[in-house]
């Protein structure tokens, strides 16, 4: 099968761009760049609705129908391992939202690529959590992060638009009791918010046996009403919590998106993803598998490629006929395809259609 990527508000690669990447090699970009991470978006539907991401009312969600099974997941996961991913990273919306979330782990924790078995994580906002935490240990679940972007009821509604703050904090402490290592807790700064907590956060995590990760908020809110001068920056982040603790770089970051930092020379440490004032993307090993079968080679892209096609080409799946040459030709085509840079920095950078929702995180 010739692949064939779909985009979204851009052409599609001529012949002449296909990708110059062999079967069964390595998934580089034109820079040079190994992908070893894939985020899967299971669903985009959220229990919160938090101000940074999602309208209150009115959400368009993805029809039913072309949300992929689990079967199309487990046929995209394991071409993606034979060809060197190694990380699955379930995301959402809530993925604990999603009514086969524990088989979708059981059945991508037993893959295996060449470097052997893949690790699974997840991103959770943790009001399910400990319900499906002791399933999702024996499904053998290797990781977690849960958001909290407060530790205050009040602002947790108007933050989130829901209370459900006792649910979360429930989730955290069930996390802390488990043995998923490590956990971490992710928090998007925010000025005139919660910036006033930043070391309230860190002290939580420290008590939990979690690092906290503060997240410089991104263009991705789906009204697009996103604010440079709202935004906590990274150096401002740092500044707030010197006045608590010395903080020292910890080298050996590679591809992980955030920088981290040890607290009084460790053990424990923090972290933060400066997207926006300090871009990463030199290092960037990761792909986005969205809920509705697109694969997206950065968050802020704007173009997508559709699996569809590909999993579904006579607008029916049928597990028993995976295209496996076609899933990894369409995968190959989207690393080909990606950008140096993400470009928030530039007058000409669009922000997303989708929210981070339906993006995945």
């Amino acid at each position: 099968m010739s692949v064939v990527p779909v985009t979204i508000g851009v052409r599609a690669p001529s012949a002449h761009e296909a990708p110059r990447n062999t079967p069964g090699a390595p998934l580089v970009d034109t820079h040079g760049r190994v992908h070893r991470d894939l985020r899967i978006s299971l669903t985009d539907r959220c229990s919160l609705r938090c101000t940074y991401c999602m309208p209150e009312q009115g959400n368009e969600w993805l029809a039913r129908s072309s949300i992929l099974s689990l079967d199309e997941i487990e046929a995209v996961a394991r071409v993606a391992a034979d060809a060197g991913i190694s990380t699955f990273r379930l995301t959402g919306g809530e993925p604990l939202l999603r009514a086969d979330i524990v088989e979708v782990v059981r059945r991508l924790s037993r893959i295996e690529g060449p470097g052997g078995p893949v690790t699974i994580a997840m991103t959770t906002n943790g009001i399910r959590l400990r319900h499906f935490l002791p399933d999702l240990v024996d499904a053998w679940l290797d990781r977690l992060n849960i958001s909290i972007d407060t530790l205050r009821r009040d602002r947790f509604h108007d933050l989130t638009r829901r209370d459900r703050l006792d649910d979360v904090l429930d989730g955290i402490a069930a996390a802390a009791a488990s043995p998923l290592r490590p956990l971490k807790l992710n928090a998007v700064a925010m000025r005139g918010v919660n910036d006033d907590e930043l070391v309230e956060l860190v002290e939580f995590a420290v008590a939990h046996a979690a690092q906290l990760r503060f997240i410089e908020q991104m263009p991705l809110d789906a009204g697009h009403t996103w604010d440079r001068h709202t935004m906590v920056t990274r150096d401002e982040i740092l500044a707030s919590l010197s006045t608590r603790w010395s903080l020292q770089e910890v080298p050996g970051r590679g591809g992980a998106p955030a920088e981290t930092w040890a607290l009084d020379g460790g053990p424990h440490t923090v972290g933060v993803i400066a997207s926006v004032t300090a871009p990463f993307c030199g290092n960037c090993d990761r792909l986005r598998l969205t809920a509705d079968g697109q694969l997206r080679n950065c968050l802020f892209s704007t173009t997508e490629f559709d699996l569809l096609p590909v999993l579904r080409p006579n607008d029916s799946p049928d597990p028993a006929a995976v295209d496996a040459a076609g899933i990894e030709a369409v995968l190959r085509a989207c690393v080909w395809g990606k950008l140096p840079g993400h470009a928030i920095n530039d007058p000409s950078f669009l922000q997303p259609a989708r929210g981070m929702n339906a993006i995945g995180g």
